[in-house]
């Protein structure tokens, strides 16, 4: 094996020293050199092609996200103007629904309306003698504040009018047995349930008819009947309880099917809506004594159930407020006054903003002239602009 390698060197050495094996070698390595440059060429070209193609590529990139920056802040502003529009649009319908209302949601009923007007010269000599001086009519919705989102879609929160105290009591769903008590407005709307004490009622209440009246819960209570339920809410004890003097009782509002009996407080003590199959196309009403439970008075009011969503009552009045199944606008449509001291005809329409829903409640606070609402779920406070019954 060494002798074979020692033949091969001395043999390349005797090529290599002689003048063709070195211009041999020469052009051989030219060759090579040749090549190797015409590789580095190509390359050089492919990485020139290749940076340009990048840099086009970048560019188009730069120019598609300055495009859309640009699209980006032309739909912001359209959005924008969008809101506004709609805004102006919301309080130009308020100022037309107003001005031009529509006509109240009644079916036009010949032997209904005789009815209703035998009932109305029959009320004439049953007006509701009066506690107060008390005239003040709903003008018009000032305000609107959202205070939170809340529990159930159906609920009720309240105040009891008659207290120095500021807490406010919620009523999740339509049916429970507790109830959330905060000490005030703020501890509720920047708390949770965790930090709100709970008070456990004897019964489940029914539907959102209920008020806090005099340091009392005044509830709804089914079981074969109907109960109103006086609970005291300093020692956690039922006061009383009476049955409602009513039979074949159906839901007093079209679009509540919970509410069976809506009890409401006012500057007159308390109220009860409700409704009779002997009576179910309008609403009832009647004067509760909020120490015996006892019915004072009762009417038949011209409000139709149809479409009503929920009431409430100002001075010895009861506005129904309406919708429609598919929930729009709320509006007061029907103004039944027990004391006759109110215009029967021509009286303007009440509309609530459009936010969500509908109201499964609205509780009057005599005390603050305003109105606790439960919207779908919102907790909601309207303020109301009053005006002397005579100067509707």
């Amino acid at each position: 094996m060494m002798q074979t390698q020692l033949v091969f060197i001395v043999a390349f050495s005797a090529f290599v020293s002689t003048g063709r094996g070195q211009q041999s070698l020469m052009e051989y390595m030219e060759r090579r050199i040749v090549l190797l440059e015409e590789r580095i060429s190509q390359w050089h070209d492919q990485n020139s092609r290749h940076g340009t193609e990048l840099r086009d590529f970048k560019n188009k990139v730069l120019t598609m996200l300055e495009n859309l920056e640009k699209d980006k802040d032309a739909w912001r502003n359209e959005m924008e103007n969008t809101n506004t529009r709609v805004e102006r649009l919301e309080r130009e319908v308020d100022y037309l629904e107003t001005q031009n209302p529509a006509p109240p949601c009644v079916e036009v009923d010949e032997k209904l309306t005789e009815l209703q007007i035998n009932k109305a010269q029959k009320k004439k000599k049953e007006k509701y003698e009066k506690l107060t001086d008390c005239s003040d009519a709903i003008s018009q919705v000032n305000a609107m504040k959202i205070l939170k989102r809340f529990g159930s879609t159906s609920g009720l929160w309240t105040k009891d009018p008659l207290s120095t105290s500021d807490k406010i009591y919620i009523f999740d769903g339509t049916t429970n047995d507790t109830v959330y008590v905060y000490p005030r407005m703020r501890d509720f709307t920047l708390s949770s349930t965790r930090k709100a004490a709970r008070i456990k009622l004897p019964y489940p209440w029914i539907g959102t008819g209920h008020v806090v009246y005099g340091g009392n819960l005044y509830y709804i209570r089914r079981q074969n009947e109907f109960q109103v339920i006086k609970f005291d809410l300093s020692n956690k004890t039922v006061v009383d309880s009476a049955v409602f003097p009513v039979e074949q009782q159906v839901p007093v509002y079209g679009l509540s099917s919970f509410n069976y009996i809506d009890i409401a407080a006012d500057e007159e003590g308390l109220w009860a809506m409700y409704a009779t199959k002997e009576n179910e196309k309008n609403v009832c009403l009647a004067k509760i004594d909020p120490v015996t439970l006892g019915i004072e008075q009762m009417w038949d009011t011209p409000c139709p159930i149809e479409n009503a969503e929920t009431a409430f009552v100002i001075c010895g009045a009861v506005y129904v407020v309406y919708n429609t199944k598919l929930p729009s606008r709320s509006r007061v449509q029907c103004i039944f006054d027990a004391s006759g001291t109110m215009p029967g005809e021509d009286l303007p329409l009440v509309y609530f903003p459009k936010r969500y829903g509908a109201h499964s409640s609205m509780k009057y606070n005599p005390k603050e002239k305003q109105i606790y609402a439960w919207d779908d779920g919102y907790q909601i406070i309207y303020k109301l602009g009053m005006k002397a019954k005579g100067e509707l």
